[in-house]
């Protein structure tokens, strides 16, 4: 028989995989900090709005997940930290058509209007595509694939709701109380 000689012993227990968790959610809050800055820091009151939807979002999301029983796996956490990188991408598009609509000499209150009103397909059709991707994700994967799968599903369809109801609905009601001539976006 041929002698073996070791080069080199691995083990590999479990704390390896409670590392990768615990890195998995310090990204998740220094990405969900960073987009809360960002947003504050690019659209001001409005990014606050954006800031509180995203609050909701996630917590919408935990709310699912708990309601479905589903247990927060790393791929889970990865979705997540793209829901929440995601969920502002609608905000930022309706956004930017308030800009576009405010250049164009209407008053605050129909630039809010016509922002979410051109803003809506661009966010379905985004968002529909992810779905589509989530499901096929789903069907065809196993395990941690379809974790992911899951938190991904979920966290469109709350940032999807978060980007068109919550949003809109504070502006609206600051929009309400507050008259203003201008807006600063």
């Amino acid at each position: 028989p041929a002698e073996l000689t070791f080069l080199e012993e691995r083990t590999i227990g479990p704390e390896l995989g409670q590392d990768s968790i615990d890195a998995g959610k310090i990204a998740s809050i220094i990405a969900f900090v960073a987009v809360l800055v960002f947003m504050v820091m690019s659209y001001g009151l409005f990014g606050v709005f954006a800031n509180i939807a995203l609050l909701v979002n996630v917590g919408l999301i935990f709310g699912l997940l708990s309601m479905i029983g589903a247990t927060l796996t790393l791929p889970g956490i990865a979705g997540i930290v793209l829901t929440i990188g995601m969920a502002v991408d609608a905000n930022v598009l309706v956004f930017e058509r308030i800009r576009e609509e405010l250049k164009t000499a209407k008053g605050p209150a129909r630039a809010i209007d016509l922002g979410y009103e051109k803003a809506l397909s661009a966010i379905i059709d985004a968002n529909i595509t992810t779905f589509i991707t989530a499901v096929i994700l789903f069907v065809m994967g196993s395990g941690p694939v379809r974790g992911f799968s899951i938190t991904l599903g979920l966290g469109i369809l709350t940032s999807v709701f978060t980007a068109i109801f919550v949003t809109r609905l504070l502006i609206v009601m600051w929009f309400e109380r507050r008259r203003p001539k201008t807006i600063e976006v």
